[in-house]
């Protein structure tokens, strides 16, 4: 893969001891050759605002910035309660509105979580997909990444230690850099 890919990534958990941020820190050090990967803090948003979408926060601008420069998208995020924690959910609110005016439109998108459920995040993954069909996006299928009892596979300092678990990420990040390429050359014009 030569073509240089910029993926963009969000954490859908504000702990500071994230199991979520294990993967995320994880995936920056497990990246296919010419991908890099931002990760964008989601924690100071302030909560969605109909009134305020046409003329959102500064912040919130320059994350809808960041989705439109991004290739792709990476999320690292539990399930709270068989859902979408309310952190990521706010910030696709805000990205994705005012309507008309979708930055995550048209990107190819990958998910990961953990939990310290045996589940390993898969409901809240499952209800997150749901939100790609309104929101336009291409989510990558396989592999699904899913850590289960996370509590047991990250050390004190925040880093994953499961060896399978990376290599299931990395698996999906060259999987995510494959389908974004795929995608692009599909976007390209028809010659005739």
């Amino acid at each position: 893969m030569d073509e240089p890919l910029k993926f963009l990534g969000l954490v859908g958990s504000l702990r500071k001891n994230s199991y979520n941020k294990a993967l995320m820190k994880a995936a920056l050090t497990l990246l296919p050759k010419n991908v890099t990967l931002e990760v964008f803090d989601i924690s100071e948003f302030p909560q969605f605002n109909q009134d305020l979408e046409q003329t959102p926060p500064r912040l919130v601008t320059q994350f809808k910035a960041k989705i439109r420069e991004a290739d792709a998208i990476l999320i690292a995020s539990p399930a709270y309660n068989y859902s979408i924690p309310g952190v990521l959910k706010n910030a696709i609110d805000w990205a994705s509105r005012p309507y008309g005016d979708n930055a995550f439109e048209d990107k190819p998108v990958a998910v990961m979580s953990a939990s310290i459920g045996a589940l390993g995040g898969g409901r809240g993954q499952y209800h997150l997909r749901q939100s790609f069909v309104f929101l336009d996006m291409h989510p990558l299928n396989r592999p699904e990444v899913m850590l289960p009892f996370a509590h047991n596979n990250v050390d004190a300092e925040g880093n994953l230690t499961n060896e399978q678990t990376k290599d299931l990420i990395k698996q999906l990040l060259e999987a995510l850099a494959e389908w974004t390429l795929r995608l692009k050359n599909k976007a390209k014009p028809i010659e005739h």
